[in-house]
């Protein structure tokens, strides 16, 4: 079996990409194009013909618990959490160092 690309198709490619190679990045691409084009053509041989389609190999199960609400705590607790309340609300700094 002849090799899957040449020397002369890898510099062809990097032209077009207009990429300038080394003659050793050269000869370092060649062989390592050339084993992933082998390995595409090793799985190219495989026989999948009774292999149904797959999208993902693990079945997926919505692993959400339902949105129902449960131990309800009034605002007041909530509030009463906080370090400083005004207005029936928490009281935080100005984000951008601005009074209102």
């Amino acid at each position: 079996m002849s090799d899957p690309i040449s020397r002369d198709e890898v510099a062809k490619v990097a032209e077009l990409a207009m990429l300038e190679l080394t003659d050793g990045e050269l000869d370092t691409f060649t062989g390592q194009l050339a084993a992933v084009l082998q390995h595409a053509t090793d799985v190219d041989a495989l026989d999948v013909a009774d292999v149904e389609p797959t999208n993902h190999p693990y079945p997926l199960v919505n692993v959400f618990r339902p949105d129902v609400a449960e131990n309800r705590v009034s605002r007041e607790e909530l509030l009463a959490a906080g370090p400083e309340i005004e207005d029936h609300m928490f009281k935080v700094p100005p984000v951008l160092g601005e009074q209102p």
